[in-house]
């Protein structure tokens, strides 16, 4: 009987998860294109749609039963969707660089509610995603809502499509010419990789993390710059 309740219960939490998560992969369809622009004004006239999403992040505590992967899809699901309310809030703007809450940057405004506790941005990417459930791919799953940020993906990560997706996601990233600039003996690529160049350089150089992806192999010795990143607003 125990062992019963306990699948029933799985499964409520499955069906539920999987209602929630599909108003706002909906509303990700409807107001963001292939390409990762977003129309922000639409997403506006919609953000009713969106609260009611951050309403379940706000009371669902992620299970550690969960599987890595679900945990992962659901974190970076919660990272963007919280990111596009703070936009939101604040739209009109040209970046989110512009926002400043207490002389605080938009990643360290305290605002972001999951299972009752508030979070900020930095700690969702930084503390949960990066140190938790580590995955160089993070990179390309969660947005910072800019222009030379790898772009926003138009539907939700779930545990069954993350690890595709972010294949995927990444590939598209490293070989888009307006992100990255590749060539065999030099190389001019996003601050991503600078950033965070110790997520890329588990098991190698950055090059071996690019050559995973790259369309030809860059050579082990080429040089390497990185591009100015562009924060302007990822909108129409």
């Amino acid at each position: 009987m125990k062992k019963i309740f306990t699948l029933l219960f799985a499964l409520i939490s499955f069906l539920e998860v999987k209602a929630q998560t599909s108003i706002f992969s909906n509303l990700l369809e409807k107001h963001v294109t292939s390409e990762g622009v977003v129309d922000y004004a639409a997403f506006k006239a919609d953000e009713v749609r969106l609260d009611i999403y951050l309403t379940y992040l706000e009371n669902t505590n992620p299970d550690k039963s969960w599987s890595k992967s679900q945990q992962k899809a659901f974190w970076m699901n919660a990272y963007n969707a919280y990111t596009i309310k703070l936009i939101l809030e604040n739209y009109p703007i040209n970046s989110i660089m512009d926002i400043k809450k207490d002389g605080k940057s938009a990643w360290k405004i305290p605002f972001a509610k999951v299972g009752r506790k508030t979070y900020t941005l930095n700690y969702i990417e930084h503390e949960i995603l990066r140190k938790q459930l580590f995955d160089p791919r993070i990179h390309v799953g969660v947005n910072c809502a800019s222009i030379s940020c790898p772009k926003i993906l138009n539907k939700v990560f779930t545990a069954g499509n993350i690890d595709t997706t972010l294949e995927i996601l990444m590939k598209e990233f490293i070989n888009d010419s307006s992100r990255n600039k590749i060539g065999k003996k030099y190389i001019q690529i996003s601050s991503i990789f600078d950033w965070f160049q110790q997520d890329f350089t588990k098991n190698g150089s950055v090059i071996d993390y690019l050559n995973n992806y790259t369309e030809f192999k860059i050579n082990a010795k080429a040089n390497i710059s990185y591009l100015k990143y562009d924060w302007g607003l990822n909108s129409k």
